[in-house]
């Protein structure tokens, strides 16, 4: 890992930005120098080999002249950036569950381990997991299969599992969908889902997840509309923002889901600017041009002094891996699911 810390005082861009291809454009260097965004996210079109992506990090890192992270999509299943045949593939989070059965939670931190030393092998050091809201029948189906379980207490303890992986292999996780998408009956890419659960239930159910989970170092927001709370999607939502803070007590990094997805509407300033007033600490933007960054940016503004703390405090959690035999890892969930144990 690049261990760069020239500007370690300097207050942080409010933003997760990305990168057009697979190394940085000079004018994508000039303009990270400027905005110096709190840390960077990948998608496949930045993945090619492991030395490419460890050289696209060093870029991110030197651009912005620090230990920014850099995270990425590796949840298994169909939303996985990294594909075989130079890392692993893995089942969806549903499935692997299912399977593995009652080794379930071991089988998820192995999982998880596994996946965070491949992350940290190529210079990454976050992952937007553990995913923990909670499949209904009626969930769709772009998230439905990548969910953990059908129960709060069993989504949170395989959450529990995913995270502590991650952390043990010195990758940052990322809680999402704060604080609950599993009602989403429309794919929030492409349109505003709405929810019409009473504010009781969500509290109970719904949250309770994330309530388990409220000491983790980072958060991502829920694009959906609780309709008995707020007529606003909940990243746009200082009531949702303050359940989110008060009731679930989550006091990490909360930062947007992409405000590029259909299911919010405005222009990309007005968004940047309206989630940081809900009380969202960091903009995610992905997939627009440089001028569609440069706007987020310059909307999104530095952290406030409490992002400031949290943005130190996660990066604190960033620690060094534990030391591990990975292909006894391997080995010891090759034998969970073929039943040996």
């Amino acid at each position: 890992m690049n261990k760069i810390d020239k500007r370690s005082d300097k207050r942080f861009g409010a933003t997760i930005l990305d990168a057009e291809g697979t190394r940085l454009t000079i004018a994508e260097k000039t303009f990270f120098r400027e905005a110096d965004p709190f840390g960077f996210i990948l998608f496949a079109r930045n993945i090619e080999t492991p030395d490419q992506v460890r050289a696209l990090c060093d870029d991110m890192r030197n651009a912005v002249g620090r230990d920014a992270p850099i995270t990425i999509d590796q949840e298994g299943g169909r939303v996985q950036r990294l594909r075989a045949p130079q890392w692993r593939e893995w089942a969806t989070p549903l499935e692997f569950v299912t399977r593995n059965g009652r080794h379930a939670e071991r089988a998820m931190y192995l999982r998880y381990r596994i996946i965070a030393d491949e992350l940290r092998g190529i210079g990454i050091d976050s992952n937007c997991a553990p995913m923990v809201d909670i499949a209904e029948d009626s969930t769709h189906g772009f998230l439905k299969n990548r969910c953990y379980g059908f129960s709060a207490e069993t989504v949170a303890r395989l959450g529990r599992s995913a995270a502590q992986g991650l952390l043990d292999g010195g990758v940052l996780p990322i809680v999402k969908h704060i604080p609950g998408h599993g009602r989403a009956v429309v794919d929030s890419h492409l349109g505003l889902p709405r929810v019409s659960a009473s504010l009781d239930h969500l509290t109970t159910h719904d949250f309770a997840p994330f309530r388990a989970l409220n000491d983790l170092p980072m958060g991502m927001t829920a694009h959906l509309v609780y309709c008995d709370v707020d007529e606003l999607p909940a990243t746009l939502s200082p009531k949702v923002m303050r359940l989110v803070r008060d009731d679930i007590g989550f006091d990490g990094l909360i930062m947007t889901d992409d405000i590029s997805m259909k299911a919010l509407s405005g222009s990309l300033a007005d968004l940047s600017a309206a989630s940081r007033a809900a009380g969202c600490d960091v903009v995610l933007f992905c997939n627009g041009t440089l001028a569609e960054k440069r706007e987020v940016a310059e909307a999104a503004g530095m952290m406030d002094d409490a992002g400031q703390r949290r943005a130190q405090a996660a990066l604190a959690a960033r620690i060094s891996p534990v030391p591990v035999d990975i292909a006894a890892l391997e080995r010891e969930l090759g034998a969970l699911q073929n039943g040996r144990m």
